[in-house]
């Protein structure tokens, strides 16, 4: 499938499928849709919410350009908690595609490229220290294979939407998604459709409907009880 560099209302870049009609961030601004669903909804939250932790382990279903990594990376330069995030992607971008993306330039983060650029070059499957607080370990498989066991805090779940990929919002996989939290783990997404409310719903979350980022009315936050 054809994929190419387009730029959102905020000024940065995603990677769209022309396929699809389908783009790996939101059309209305990649960094403002991040930043509002996943870290202020989902890492200041859970931050808020377990003040005694001494280590936040998120899971991100999507690893995709990178975006949010980084973004939780800088974010939490503010805080002394750190961090293990395992990134789930089954089709990495390329060195290309990585090489377009604008992120550093449209959030004046320029400081972090060696960091961006150690994220996308890292080996799979590892832990890698980005920074002192701040490990990532990138898993090159397909959502339906996740077999992980109360290990996160946090899931920022970030798939392709399901117009195009209804089997990734399914009970099936917030089956998987239910088991791989901690109680009391969190799970937040751009997404707000009744269908997946009511699935996350029927494997044991408890859901709420937030305001959604730019361009969107709602989103949800589902959690582990």
């Amino acid at each position: 499938m054809e994929r190419k560099i387009v730029k959102t209302g905020d000024g940065s870049t995603t990677i769209q499928i022309t396929e699809w009609n389908e783009q790996y961030h939101s059309m209305h601004g990649a960094v403002q849709e991040a930043k509002h669903v996943f870290l202020k909804m989902g890492f200041d939250y859970a931050v808020a919410e377990t003040p005694e932790l001494n280590q936040l382990n998120i899971l991100e279903i999507g690893f995709g350009t990178g975006l949010n990594a980084l973004l939780t990376l800088i974010h939490a330069e503010d805080s002394s908690i750190p961090l293990k995030y395992e990134g789930v992607e089954a089709f990495p971008i390329s060195s290309e595609e990585m090489a377009q993306l604008n992120y550093l330039e449209a959030i004046a983060a320029q400081s972090y490229a060696t960091a961006f650029e150690t994220m996308h070059t890292s080996a799979w499957g590892d832990f890698t220290a980005i920074t002192p607080n701040f490990q990532l370990k990138k898993r090159q498989q397909t959502f339906e294979t996740i077999t992980d066991q109360n290990k996160h805090d946090l899931i920022y779940f970030d798939a392709f939407g399901a117009r195009v990929q209804p089997e990734l919002w399914e009970e099936a996989i917030f089956q998987k998604m239910y088991e791989a939290l901690k109680p009391g783990g969190i799970l937040v997404t751009y997404a707000a459709k009744g269908s997946v409310r009511r699935a996350m719903l029927a494997v044991g979350f408890k859901v709420d409907r937030l305001p959604g980022p730019p361009g969107k009315r709602e989103m949800l936050r589902a959690i582990k009880g």
